[in-house]
């Protein structure tokens, strides 16, 4: 049955046009009371999408589903975590907040800040963020550095500062962060009724795959099946495939392009306790499924579809009549460059504006 068909626990609690954001859905399960000041944007809720196209292609009468979590009001799931990271800050008096980014987290983070009244500050490596996400940032507000590093070499000095000066750091080591992210689990389970054979998510600091197992975990029924754990990375940024430090991370899909995960030891907590797997997929395996999901009318950024390629790079794997999650984590308009340099439309330009002209270019 798919998921048109089945409907949520949640969707009969709230009405569609009053989702008041995860944490007040999901209150009894996350470290909040009432002395909580619950900074949100309405973020959750996004939809779980039926991919006729993938289950074709992977056969055996397989349902495969998209978390598109590009959906959040910053684009990406992000905001899952920064709405509990943002309101625990504004609990504990803090006035202001600090991150490293590949593009996601200082869009998020730099939002929620604004929307609590806090400062937001943002270190990014020089010359690797999409300029989509680095808008949002500023936009925003947020004070951004741009240094001449890496994203680890960027982290390593906010989690410096953090213990240093009253900033709370708001990067996936802040464990509110997972505690938000946790409900794009309970989401799943709460739409399908059950949960899936496998979920298959793309990896950079690993805090996302964290988060949805302790999601599965705390929200699957008792003696109901957990599911696989597939965590993707690229190929040129695969530190926990490899289980190495890679100096110098490389991949056209920015937001995964980490080359030492602070969350490493849990994401193979992760793997083991789901008897799940880590792969990488090379960057064109990444823009093929960038293409193909673009055909089912979904936008993502190009590390969303890192989930969709190790996907179909293990259709042989996957068992009869399997429920397949794949997570994307964030919206294609984060890195237009990306989709510009790489799609297999007709863009015709410089074309004289007649009727005669232009319906014969249509082949009229």
């Amino acid at each position: 049955m798919i998921l048109n068909t089945i409907k949520s626990k949640f969707s009969r609690k709230f009405k569609k046009n009053n989702w008041p954001g995860l944490i007040e859905a999901y209150k009894s399960h996350l470290p909040v009371d009432s002395k909580t000041p619950i900074i949100t944007l309405k973020e959750g809720n996004t939809p779980l999408i039926f991919s006729e196209k993938l289950s074709k292609i992977i056969g055996n009468d397989t349902q495969i589903y998209l978390k598109y979590d590009g959906l959040n009001p910053t684009g990406s799931f992000k905001d899952r975590g920064m709405t509990m990271a943002i309101s625990k800050a504004k609990e504990e008096g803090c006035e202001a907040v600090i991150c490293a980014s590949t593009g996601n987290t200082s869009a998020s983070a730099a939002a929620y800040a604004t929307r609590g009244g806090l400062k937001s500050y943002v270190l990014i490596p020089d010359g690797f963020v999409a300029q989509g996400k680095l808008a949002q940032a500023l936009m925003y507000g947020a004070e951004v550095l741009s240094i001449k590093g890496n994203f680890d070499d960027a982290l390593k000095i906010v989690q410096d500062l953090s213990n240093k000066f009253p900033i709370t750091l708001v990067n996936s080591v802040n464990p509110y962060r997972i505690e938000g992210q946790k409900t794009a689990a309970f989401e799943i389970v709460d739409d399908l009724s059950c949960t899936p054979d496998w979920l298959c998510i793309p990896m950079g600091n690993a805090g996302n795959i964290t988060a949805y197992w302790k999601g599965f975990q705390e929200y699957s029924k008792k003696n109901q099946k957990l599911p696989k754990m597939m965590g993707f990375q690229a190929s040129g940024s695969a530190p926990l495939v490899n289980n190495i430090i890679v100096k110098n991370p490389d991949t056209i899909a920015t937001a995964i392009r980490i080359g030492n995960p602070v969350n490493r030891e849990k994401a193979k907590v992760v793997k083991k306790e789901s008897k799940g797997d880590f792969q990488s997929v090379t960057d064109t395996e990444i823009i093929e499924s960038y293409k193909l999901l673009a055909k089912e009318g979904i936008f993502c950024e190009p590390a969303s579809a890192a989930s969709v390629a190790g996907l179909i790079k293990n259709k042989n794997r996957i068992k009869k009549e399997s429920t397949i999650v794949c997570v994307l984590t964030g919206n294609g308009l984060k890195d237009p460059d990306c989709a510009i340099k790489n799609n297999d439309a007709m863009f015709q330009q410089n074309i004289e504006p007649s009727l005669k002209n232009i319906s014969k270019k249509l082949g009229y």
